[in-house]
């Protein structure tokens, strides 16, 4: 009786991730799969990757790092140009500006990205396409094991979309406000 309680507990516990995984709006096969093509193109650009162009690092926050340095550029992905935020998030024991200035990459823990796709992509949240990288290129997972490519925290408390819905300008980017179109 017991082992049967145990195996049901289980099984109902392994179905509710499943269907928490399911239901989130990011993270999913094709959302991945994007993820992967916008890497390739950013690299193929020298925006990420052994031969990235860097600008200065300045003074990160939370969740992104100490120190940060910011791409805005715009990229083809699969026939559309977007515009795109490249974030490049430092961190370490006693880490500095300089540190970070004179070996990025040494210091480099994640790259963490906005996309602006094509109109109607996600309409309510400027179209935009999240997603956060190893400093490799493989999407990182949240504490939850979901992937971070997508619609990220749509709907949620926590998560890109959650917490840039309230920049100012409309545009969900803090550093500056973009042209809305």
């Amino acid at each position: 009786m017991k082992t049967k309680s145990v195996y049901l507990i289980s099984v109902i516990s392994l179905f509710a991730i499943a269907c928490a995984s399911a239901a989130a709006p990011f993270g999913g096969n094709e959302d991945v799969a994007y993820a992967a093509k916008l890497w390739q193109q950013m690299e193929g650009s020298n925006l990420v990757g052994k031969y990235a162009l860097y600008s200065t690092p300045y003074k990160g926050a939370f969740p992104h790092g100490e120190y940060l340095d910011t791409i805005d550029a715009y990229l083809t992905v699969e026939e559309h140009q977007g515009r795109l935020l490249i974030q490049r998030n430092y961190g370490g024991d006693n880490i500095t500006k300089a540190m970070v200035a004179n070996e990025p990459e040494k210091h480099l823990k994640a790259v963490t990205v906005m996309y602006q796709r094509e109109k109607g992509y996600d309409k309510q949240n400027q179209d935009w396409f999240w997603v956060k990288y190893s400093p490799e290129g493989a999407v990182l997972k949240n504490p939850g094991g979901l992937l971070l490519a997508g619609r990220v925290g749509k709907g949620e408390k926590e998560g890109c979309i959650a917490c840039h819905i309230a920049a100012s300008g409309g545009d969900m980017v803090f550093n500056n406000d973009r042209v809305r179109r």
